[in-house]
Formats: structure tokens, C-alpha cells, sequence
């Protein structure tokens, strides 16, 4: 028996045994509301709304405080002798390598064939919601970390909704949150080795036996896609063994590299469409507020739009605080105020110059998907084609930016499921062994089987967690002000170049 047929006896078995069960968990998660001619997921809702009250409550804070969260980044607010084990920059980049990926090539074309160029408007809005949601979340999960004796440190939801639970509510609080943790930590897990790694694994390999001979060429064999999954294998594995001082290392050189390289290529193809650019920003802003040939008009765009944006971004989900955490800082706000980039890099600029780029190139793949056929033509297609329209040869660039896009996702996520390991598992030097052992197994099953089933089941288990995740920053945002004021204290001594005597953030009760 080939290794294909055995692959594909396997896709097929757990696709027959897990199918039932990920329908209607999905049905669920994402159930939808009819909302004039269209339909609403709650889910889509529930993150929007959360990015709106934050942003209401921390009186728009994305806009009055980005100059600082640049500052911060660039170091001018760093201490010596700050806990953590990585800088802001580093921080941010680690983060935004795990938000950044296909979702940025791929769905944003299928967002822009279903909902038409208005789509966009409302994505850039959805991402500057969410960029408070990050806000938030990462400031709580710089508040409630665990600080290793090793130095290390573990954060995320599984951390600050016990703790944040257990100060606010007392014991019952904390028993409550330590469910919610254990129900996260697994959710994180499902989704890191399913979503954040399998999935990675098997659309780029699938995009580099394409590109590189295509159906009749050596990658496309068995042999092709072994090899493949060995050497992303081999590479994340290593990246991981130095925990994240590695992946940080490695990610605040590929982030800004591959974030670079497509923007240029996004530059280069409304250049040479300069002239389409007037029409093109005019279809943007009359599709968001009449959507003709949109189902569901306006509203229809308007929920493709959002849509899209939150799941590129993953603001509210839990998952960016995990890496985030890790940066070295005596001020849990002032990461906070990174991580409010992140979402206005995923969405705002790299969402839009996606959208922005397809629209302008208008490429035949790009008309025939507008008539229904997103799904079928597939993302990844459109967006080549619109390319192709200036670069001939861009096609095989996107190839390495895909490859650059699907490895930083899997070396991020691969952090994330580490954390939630160790947090269900314990930490220990076998514990940890044993799961990077695990995530690079799945590394090369990735270029081998597509388990797509089990993969929508990951996407309905990490929406799960937003439901968790959002009800705790809601009860948890009054110490999140507190973070904030005292850390604008900091600032404001600092400017006037007076001693550093901010108020350290109080040590989180533990729950041992």
C-alpha cells in the first residue's frame, strides 16, 4: 500500500468519525442570526461589541495613546532590571507572527469576492476595535504572569482568569476561573496543534508542490511532501528548543522582512494601476454604504468585513497575551499599548493592502469569484492573479512569502501549545520535551494529511474561548485602569526627568 493511500485512508477515517461532532459544534459556535438578507455569527458580534465598550471605556485609547505605544516599542520607557525574558519589539513581532499568515492573503480575497470592495471599510473599523480588545487582554496578561525560577515566564488566559478572579472575587472566584483556565489551556492546545501547525504545514506545502512542478513534479510525490515536513521539522524544532528568546529572535527579523516584502509587492501593483487607485478607494467607500450585487447589501459587506477582521486578528481571543507576556517590562499597561499595534498591522495595513490590491488589479480570477465561485476559485489564487497582473514572476515570490508566513505562525503557536502543555501537564524538562517531540511530529503529518475536519473543529474550540476570555476582561478591566494610570504616572515623571517611583503592579494572589 503507498503512503497516499494510507494518508488518505487516514483524512477519511477521522474525517468520517469526527464530522458529526465538528458540524455541530460549529453550528453552535458560530450560529448565525438573520439580519435583513444576510446572517450575523454571534460570535463575530460578541468580539466587535467587546472592541467597542473598550474602546468607549478607555475613551479611544488606539488613537489618543499610538504615538506613546510607538514609543514604547522603540524602548524609550524600558527599565533596567525589568522582569521578562524578551524586549517590546520583540514582543510585538512574536505576537503578530502568529496572527499574520494566510488569513491575510487568502481571506482577505474570499472577503472582498463575497462582500465587494466595501468589505474593507468595514475591516479596517472591525481592526481599530480590536485594537483595544489587545489592549486589555495583554495588559492583564502581563499583570497575572507567572515569573519562572529558571527566569522564564508563562502567561495568558489560563493565568489572569484565575488569579484576576480569585483578587476581585475571593476563593469562589478563583475556583471558577481555574475551570475556565483548564477549559482554555485545552482550547489553546486543540487549536495550536491543529490550526497553528497542522494547517500551516499542509497549505504551504501545497503551495510550494504548485508552484515547484506542479501536479507531475518531484514535491508533489510522497516522497516530496515527506521530505518537506521533515525539514520544517527540523527547523521549528530547533527554533524551539531555545523557547522564546529564539522564536523572538527569529521572528523580530522574519516579521518585518515578510511584512516588508508583501507591502512592496502590494506598492508595486498599485503603481503600475495608479490610474485604477481613484475608482478603486471610490468603490471602497460606496461599497461599504451601498453594497450593490452584495447579498445582503450594505449589511451583507459590513459582516463579511468584520468578519474577516476578527479572525485575522484574533483580538479578544486570548491567544496574543501568551506571547506578550514574556516582554520585559515592571509595567503590565505599557505592553498593553503595544499590543494595540497588532491588530493595526494584521488588519489595518496588511488586511487592507491585500483588499486594496485585488480590487485595483481586478484579475479575471477575482470578476468570476464576484459572480459566486470564491470558495471554489480559492483565495490564495485571487490574490496570485492580482499580482500577476504587474509581476509576472510574483507568483513564485508569494510561494517564500507564504512559506515565511506559515513557519512564524507555526513557531508562535508552538509556544502557545507549549504554555497551555505546561499548564495542564506541569513544567518539567520531560514535560516540554515530550511536547516539542509532539509538535514537530505534527509538523510533518501537515504535509501528509489535511484532516480538515479536525481543523474546523480547532477553529470552533479557539472561538469558544472568546466567549470565556471576553466575560473576564469585562470583570476584570477596573485593575486594567489602574494599570494604565499608573503607568502614565511613570510616563509623566519620566518626561520631567524626575526618579522612576511609579507604583509597581501588586503580585497576583496565588492559587497553590
Amino acid at each position: 500500500m503507498s503512503l497516499e493511500s494510507v494518508t488518505n485512508s487516514i483524512d477519511d477515517a477521522v474525517s468520517d468519525f469526527f464530522e458529526p461532532v465538528a458540524e455541530h459544534v460549529g453550528n453552535f459556535v458560530f450560529y448565525a442570526v438573520p439580519v435583513g438578507d444576510t446572517e450575523l455569527p454571534l460570535i463575530v458580534a460578541w468580539l466587535v461589541i467587546a472592541g467597542l465598550v473598550f474602546t468607549t471605556w478607555f475613551g479611544l485609547i488606539q488613537v489618543r495613546r499610538f504615538k506613546l505605544a510607538f514609543d514604547v516599542v522603540r524602548g524609550k520607557y524600558d527599565e533596567d532590571g525589568s522582569p521578562g525574558e524578551v524586549n517590546h519589539f520583540q514582543a510585538l513581532t512574536a505576537a503578530v507572527s502568529g496572527t499574520v499568515g494566510l488569513g491575510n492573503i487568502a481571506g482577505v480575497a474570499v472577503a472582498v469576492s463575497i462582500g465587494g470592495p466595501g468589505a474593507t471599510f468595514w475591516m479596517i473599523l472591525c481592526g481599530l476595535l480590536g485594537m483595544a480588545t489587545k489592549f486589555v487582554e495583554v495588559t492583564l496578561g502581563v499583570r497575572y504572569r507567572e515569573e519562572h525560577a529558571d527566569g522564564t515566564v508563562s502567561g495568558g488566559p489560563m493565568h489572569y482568569l484565575p488569579k484576576g478572579f480569585a483578587e476581585r472575587f475571593g476563593k469562589g472566584g478563583a475556583k471558577f476561573g481555574k475551570v475556565l483556565a483548564v477549559l482554555a489551556s485545552i482550547m489553546i492546545l486543540f487549536f495550536g496543534l491543529f490550526g497553528g501547525n497542522l494547517f500551516q504545514t499542509n497549505q504551504s506545502y501545497a503551495q510550494v508542490a504548485s508552484t515547484f512542478g506542479g501536479e507531475d513534479g518531484f514535491m508533489a510525490s510522497s516522497a516530496g511532501a515527506v521530505l518537506f515536513g521533515l525539514v520544517v521539522a527540523a527547523l521549528v524544532g530547533l527554533v524551539l528548543l531555545g523557547g522564546i528568546r529564539s522564536i523572538a529572535s527569529v521572528t523580530s527579523k522574519l516579521v518585518p522582512a515578510m511584512a516588508g516584502l508583501y507591502i512592496v509587492a502590494c506598492i508595486v501593483v498599485i503603481v503600475g494601476n495608479i490610474s485604477a487607485v481613484p475608482q478603486a478607494v471610490e468603490d471602497i467607500i460606496d461599497g461599504a454604504f451601498n453594497a450593490p450585487g452584495v447579498t445582503g447589501g450594505v449589511l451583507g459587506a459590513l459582516i463579511v468585513g468584520f468578519q474577516r477582521a476578527a479572525f485575522s486578528n484574533e483580538a479578544g481571543l486570548g491567544s496574543a497575551p501568551i506571547a506578550h507576556s514574556a516582554v520585559k517590562t515592571k509595567h503590565p499597561a505599557s505592553e498593553g499599548l503595544v499590543a494595540l499595534l497588532e491588530p493595526f498591522i494584521d488588519t489595518v495595513i496588511i488586511c487592507t493592502m491585500t483588499a486594496l490590491t485585488i480590487t485595483i488589479a481586478n484579475p479575471p480570477s477575482y470578476l468570476e469569484a464576484r459572480e459566486g465561485k470564491a470558495e471554489e476559485i480559492g483565495g490564495v489564487t485571487i490574490t496570485s492573479d492580482a499580482f500577476a497582473t504587474v509581476l509576472p514572476w510574483f507568483p513564485d515570490v508569494l510561494t517564500v512569502a507564504v512559506l515565511l508566513f506559515a513557519f512564524s505562525t507555526i513557531l508562535t503557536w508552538g509556544y502557545y501549545g507549549l504554555k497551555a502543555w505546561t499548564y495542564l501537564f506541569g513544567k518539567s524538562k520531560a514535560s516540554e520535551t515530550i511536547f516539542k517531540a509532539l509538535w514537530s511530529v505534527f509538523v510533518v503529518a501537515g504535509s501528509l494529511l489535511s484532516l480538515d475536519t479536525l481543523i474546523s473543529l480547532a477553529d470552533s474550540a479557539l472561538f469558544t474561548l472568546a466567549v470565556f476570555n471576553i466575560i473576564g476582561l469585562y470583570l476584570l478591566t477596573p485593575f486594567v485602569k489602574r494599570e494604565l494610570n499608573s503607568f502614565l504616572e511613570f510616563v509623566k515623571r519620566r518626561k520631567a526627568g524626575l526618579p522612576d517611583v511609579a507604583e509597581e503592579p501588586q503580585p497576583a494572589k496565588s492559587l497553590d
